[in-house]
Order: structure tokens, then sequence, then C-alpha cells
């Protein structure tokens, strides 16, 4: 007979947790929520204190009946999901289900085996202010979305919703989209002048920065900035190329062309030479929200993917001899704070690694009033666990994102990097020029984290010391508008107004590009005429759910009740009463929104008519203007402007059914199957006439024989690890480690289409097309070679019967 019984929410937090407890536990996992507000219908009764009629969740009868069976033979028994508010939720679910009397509630912020029996041994009971908090969040969700989204249907467009949190991020990107469209660009001109020490080879640039009368007044108001170099012109993104008093203003070519011939015959002398020593700290430990920015500038992950993968390394990893481990703490967090046992850990690790010089006190940041510091920031569960260490059990991706987190905890207890800084001041007639120079000193935090800028010398320079002057540069600019959201600059813009905790950003994301709010262009959130339709129809009716400010109070008021200091009837009670009102008149008020129909330089090859641009449920589509006369229609194609290498067709954008992720196809599908990953652009190769391609955002567009010239070396470099142990049908087949999604092309076909390319310019004759390929993931964990320039790698094929098998339809 089991003595006692845990429940967790999934199977691998399961197994992990097995492992540290004896033979007197069983561990039993819940999958996720088990009761939840129906799907059909608002659940809430809102004349009695909005009382919940929660329900069990479909298909989970089976699984509460062998829950409860098994909680029936447990003398004791121990509810222990994720330590947050929908934890909590699941575990009073649990109580209530089962029909548990005194269940203990065992709480951990890592999955180690200190950490687990120590939780065991010292357990709480349901924590009822918590489990109200989330109880409050979700029936107030409910009832913004149940209540505006209905009418939306009505007078928008079916499909579309409207969300406490959601409507406020689309009014971000939206607003961003007005400033942008509203930006007027203004004309500047920057000065550079090449200089070097009297009769030497060694040459540094200076900038022209101020006129010499106005150089106390430049410095006073460098001084109020707090800043110790100007803002360059060239960065006033979205503001006046005037951002500074005293800094020089050019507007025009003439302007330049002026002060130029003033400098060209003047004497350079050095006006005045300023070294200090510069430190720079390192940055706290990561938040949830810190950890999805970063990995999303520097490793190329959405804030989805980064929450998966650090999921799985929180719940644990098998590690050979040292079992399944959790590598990371609780990953759904707002705080900074580090246990007193990790910093002492940290600090000693720190020491013998890298020397006594090298430790820190340590960088936690500062507490907002919005966060919840009852969970650590996110860190490694065991420093001497290194990166190094836990790659053989890891994959690619997993790999990427702990030796992120790794190193940014480290990072965060180290010394901050000294620079030895020179400023000096060069004049030219009536003119300022400045350089800017800097040779890190002693390398400190940047021991473990990496360090992207390079160091910038200027020779040794004397006041009165004048210089040769070798050139002088006048460059062109123009202010720029404000740039578009990215996934992680609408996280931090979000984060820092206070709207939504760490469990709701991905979501948040996720549902405004469900919808069809957003496109993105480079990575770029752009508003959709659905969604400027909704984000302006809300704005006009319903303007306190749209409001930043009255969201992150919301979010204030809800720690209030987590904190017990409001009941979270009343919370409700105080939003309900205006919410109602204003449904009411937006009832009455709100008219029906027409979306205008677009023509395009098409006709309708049906009636001769002009073929127009429509929305329907599923998404964009093509009509003729004389529906319902006409019913001739077929797919939108957003067009790239590159040609098919294959057969000469358009290539056009398209998106995976599973992951809506982009991709580029020919327009002639099924008949030719051409697709990448990999965005195509107009122009062609200068060298062999064929297609260009983009590899990744930001970067130049290259040849597209170029990337599989690359791929090609990758695939025929040996796979460490690759393990031929996958069985399907009783058969051995060889597998790649690459992610599980589609790769570019299949390897063939990229081959011949990059030939073809080669051989016959933009026009190639004849070639065997392939459709994207699935790749499929092994349990054997090995990192994708770093010189590929496709995300993912084409799977090998290893018989004609497997190729076959392994192509599927776009």
């Amino acid at each position: 007979m089991t003595k006692k019984l845990v429940i967790v929410e999934s199977p691998a937090k399961a197994k992990t947790i097995e492992k540290f407890l004896g033979r007197d536990f069983e561990v039993r996992a819940s999958m996720g929520h088990i009761m939840d507000l129906p799907k059909k219908g608002l659940g809430v009764n809102t004349r009695k204190d909005f009382a919940p009629q929660y329900e069990i969740i479909e298909k989970k009868d089976k699984l509460i009946d062998d829950l409860k069976a098994a909680s029936k033979r447990a003398d004791e028994v121990f509810l222990a999901p994720d330590p947050d508010r929908e934890g909590e939720f699941i575990a009073w679910s649990l109580k209530e289900t089962l029909g548990l009397q005194h269940p203990h509630r065992a709480v951990f912020n890592e999955i180690t085996r200190s950490a687990v029996q120590d939780a065991i041994k010292k357990p709480r009971v349901i924590n009822e202010d918590l489990f109200n908090a989330q109880q409050a969040r979700r029936v107030l969700d409910r009832l913004v979305g149940y209540k505006i989204s209905p009418l939306l249907w009505r007078r928008i467009q079916s499909g579309t919703s409207a969300g406490r949190v959601q409507s406020v991020a689309l009014r971000l990107i939206c607003d961003r989209e007005a400033e942008i469209r509203a930006f007027v660009p203004e004309e500047y001109w920057s000065i550079i002048a090449t200089l070097s020490k009297k009769r030497q080879q060694e040459r540094f640039e200076a900038q022209l920065i101020t006129r010499l009368k106005d150089i106390t007044a430049f410095n006073s108001q460098e001084g109020a900035n707090g800043s110790e170099e100007p803002v360059p012109q060239a960065a006033l993104n979205g503001k006046s190329a005037i951002a500074e008093k005293g800094r020089i203003k050019i507007s025009s070519k003439e302007e330049a062309d002026a002060i130029l011939a003033d400098l060209r015959g003047a004497t350079y002398t050095v006006l005045k030479v300023e070294e200090k020593e510069q430190r720079r700290q390192p940055n706290p430990p990561y938040t949830t929200s810190t950890m999805q920015q970063e990995a999303s500038v520097r490793l190329y992950f959405k804030p989805k993917r980064t929450m998966s993968l650090a999921q799985h390394l929180y719940e644990g990893i098998e590690m050979g001899e040292r079992g399944h481990q959790g590598l990371i703490t609780y990953m759904r967090t707002d705080s900074t704070r580090i246990s007193d046992e990790a910093q002492a850990k940290v600090k000693s690790y720190i020491a013998s690694e890298y020397g006594q010089p090298y430790v820190g006190q340590g960088r936690t940041g500062k507490a907002k009033a919005t966060t919840q510091d009852a969970h650590e920031a996110i860190r490694p569960t065991d420093v001497t666990l290194t990166p190094k260490t836990v790659k053989p059990y890891l994959t690619a991706e997993q790999f990427k994102l702990y030796d992120l987190i790794w190193r940014r905890f480290v990072a965060s207890f180290m010394t901050p990097a000294v620079f030895d800084t020179v400023r000096v001041d060069i004049t030219a007639a009536q003119y300022v020029f400045r350089a800017n120079g800097s040779h890190l000193k002693f390398p400190g935090f940047y021991a473990v984290w990496p360090r992207e800028e390079d160091e910038k010398m200027l020779p040794a320079l004397t006041a009165q010391e004048v210089l040769d002057l070798h050139d002088l540069k006048p460059e062109q600019h123009f202010t720029q508008p404000p740039p578009r959201y990215t996934e992680a600059s609408l996280i931090k813009e979000l984060e820092e107004q206070g709207i939504g905790r760490p469990s709701t950003y991905v979501p948040i994301i996720s549902t405004i590009q469900d919808r069809g709010y957003v496109d993105q262009e480079q990575r770029r959130f752009i508003p959709t005429w659905l969604g400027a339709t909704v984000n302006e129809v809300m704005n006009k009716h319903f303007p306190d759910i749209v409001d930043t400010s009255f969201t992150a109070d919301m979010e204030k008021k809800l720690d209030d009740v987590e904190e017990g200091r409001q009941s979270w009837t009343e919370f409700l009670r105080s939003f309900y009463g205006d919410f109602k009102v204003s449904m009411e008149k937006a009832e009455a008020e709100m008219n029906r929104v027409q979306k205008p129909v677009e023509e395009i330089d098409e006709l309708c090859p049906d009636c001769g008519r002009n073929l127009v641009i429509r929305t329907g449920r599923f998404g964009r589509f093509i009509s003729c203007s004389g529906f319902p006369e006409c019913r001739y229609r077929h797919s939108f194609m957003n067009k790239t402007g590159a040609l098919c290498p294959i057969c000469n067709g358009d290539l056009v954008e398209r998106k995976t059914k599973q992951k809506k992720r982009v991709f580029y196809g020919c327009s002639n599908y099924p008949a030719c199957n051409f697709a990448i990953w990999e965005r195509p652009v107009p122009d062609l190769c200068p060298n062999c006439g064929g297609l260009m391609v983009v590899p990744r955002v930001g970067q130049d567009p290259v040849c597209y024989s170029e990337v599989v010239a690359v791929q090609r070396a990758a695939e025929e470099k040996p796979h460490q690890g690759v393990k031929t142990t996958q069985r399907a049908a009783g058969k051995k087949t060889t597998v790649s480690t690459a992610e599980s999604e589609p790769a570019s092309a299949d390897t063939k076909s990229r081959r011949r289409a990059a030939a073809t390319t080669k051989k016959n310019g933009a026009t190639p004759k004849r070639a065997s097309a392939a459709k994207p390929t699935k790749t499929r993931k092994t349990a054997t964990r090995t990192t994708a070679s770093k010189k590929t320039l496709a995300r993912a790698t084409s799977t090998k094929k290893t018989t004609a019967r497997a190729s076959t098998r392994k192509k599927t339809a776009l």
C-alpha cells in the first residue's frame, strides 16, 4: 500500500521528482488543468458574487478516476503544481475534484533533490488568497472576452475577439504605426575628419560636434544628460536632429559645403585630452521577460519557443549517470532575487575558476512595485553544471538557452569590467571635433559574458599638439521614425507599463497573431486592417479596456487580492459596474464596419470584371468584383518579386499549417514543389544571374547556390552522436538530429535548383522539384553545425522508399 501520493502537472516533472523520493512515494501527473470555465457560455454568475461555474475539462474523467483511486490508497497527499497563481488554482482544483480533506501543498522553486525533499518536509496548506487572485483574473478575462467579442463578431467580422491585455498590446502596436506614418524626416549632415599625429601612419577619426564658442554650453548639457559621450545624431530615431544644447546643426548640403570650405585650410590642434577609468556593471539575472527578450535578440527564438525550452530545462533532463535532473529554476518570474545559498555557491565557483578579484557583490536589480518576489530569478540549479558539462545531454536549442541563462547568472555575481577611456577635443578654425577611445583594463564579468563592441584605440595625444588632416567626409542623414515593435520590444514595453505577468506575455503575442490583427515583416509587427479596425472600435467604445494605466492598475489590484488586502469579489464588483454601462452603450451606438475591397490589376477570367482582395474567415483571398453574380475566386498570394529557379513561376509567401511559420514556395504548386525558408529577393546574383535570398533577418542577400553549398558541407560532415535507434515498423532508420520542424527544402532539390540557376541564369530550363521535408527529433542531442545558414537540416534519405515517404504536401 502506497503511503504518500504526490501530484504534479506534467509527466516530465513527475519523472524527475520520483527519483528524489523513496519507495514510500507515488508521483502522478494531472496533465495540466483538470477544471476550468465552460467553453460555451459565460460560465460566471454575475448576480451571485461572480460565482464561477467550473467544469471538468473534456476527456479528463478517466485521469480523475485514476487519481481518486491513488489518493484513496495513500495516507497523505501532496499537491505540488508550480509555485504561482496558476499552480495554486490547479492544487485547489485537485483538492475539490478528488474530495481531499487535508492535502499538503508542496512548493519548490527548483526541481532538485534538496529542494523537493525540503518541500515535502515543510508543506503548507493551499493559499486561498493566491487562489482567489487567479480566480479573479480568470473571471475578469472571461467577462471582458465573452461580453465584447460577440459584439465585434456582429459589427466587424466573425472570429474577432477582445481581451483585457491583448487589446492593450494591439493598441501599442497601432499607436506606434500611427507615429511612424505621421513622422516627417529631418535632413541633417555629419562631418568626419581623418587625422593622425604629425608624420605618423596611425590614423583615427573625429566627429564635428559644435562650434568653439558653444563648447561650454555643449559640455554642460552633456553633463546634465549624465552621459560620458554626446548622443550621435544618427541615433536620434523619432527625434529632432537638434537634441542637445550647443550641438552644431547642419541641415543641408549647402551648410555642410560652407563648413567644409572653412575646415579644409584649417589647423587641427588638440584642445583637451581627458582620461578616465570607466566601470561597466553586469546585468541582473534573468526574469521571464528579459530572458524572452534576449533569446529573441541573440538566438532568434520566438518567446513561445523560449518558454517551451525553459519548461523542459526546469522539469528535468536525462543526464546519464546523474539521472533525471532539473537544470534551471522556475521560469515564470518577475523577480531578480537570488537565495543566500545560491549566492554563496556562485561566488565560491567564481573564486575557484577565475580568482578572487572576479568575485562581485551581485547584481540583483531593484524590485518594482509590481514584482512578485516569492520566486527567485531564473538561474541554474547547480552552477557547477557548466554549459560544456550538460551539452551532450541537450538539443542544440536547449543548449543555447541554458548557456545564455548560465552565463547571465554567473556574470551578475562578477566584478564590473574596467575600461581606460580617453576623450579628445580638437579645434579647427571655429569648430570642435571629438574623438573617443577605450581600452579594456580588467575584464571582470566579460570573462564569461560575450563582449560585442571592439576596442577603439587612440594614439597618445597632448594638449596644443598639431595634427595632420588626411580626409574630411560629409555624410547626409535623415532622422528615422520610432521602430515598429518586435516580439522582444513589445514584451519589454508591456513589462515597463506594468501590463500582464510572466505567464501572460506569450499568450498575448500568440493571440494577436492568431486573430490576424498583426502581420510580421522582418520580425516587426504591422497592424492589419482588421487589427486597426478592432483597435479603433475599442478605443471609441471601451477606452478603459485599452488604456495602459487602467490595465496596469488592474494588475496592482490583483496583487492586492493575492496579498489579502482586497476581496476578489469586491475587486470584480468595482470593475463590472462601469463595464456593464459601457457594454450597453456600445450595443446601442456601435455601427457595422465594412472592409473596403482592394482592387488589383487583374481581370476575372470568367466575366472580365476587375478582381478584388477580400478578407474572409480564413484570411485574405481574391474574388470577382461582380460577386454574387460571378463567384470566381482563388487564394491570395503574397508575391516576393523573385522567380522560382525550377520553373520560373512566382515565389510567394506561405505559412505552414501547424505552426504558421512563414516559408516561400512556387506559385505553380502542386506542379512545382520548390520551397525554401530563406526570404527570396527580386535582385539576381551579379555573378551567376541566379536566385538571391536573405539567410537570416538583418543579413545581406546572398546567392542561393552559396546557401546550398554551405548546407552540403554541413551534411557531409560526420554527425556527432547520431544513433540509429529509432524504430518504425520493425526497421532501423537513421534520422536527423535537427529541430522538429520542416527543413528548408529537400537536399537534392536544392542542389538541382542551385545548379540549374548557375547554368541557365534567371530562366532555368528544367529541373526536378521537391517539397519541404519534415525532420524528426531523436533522443540523442547534438549541436547543429554553426556554419549552416539554414535553420534546420534536411533529412538524409537512405532509400528511395524512405525518400518518397518523407515528402509532404505544402
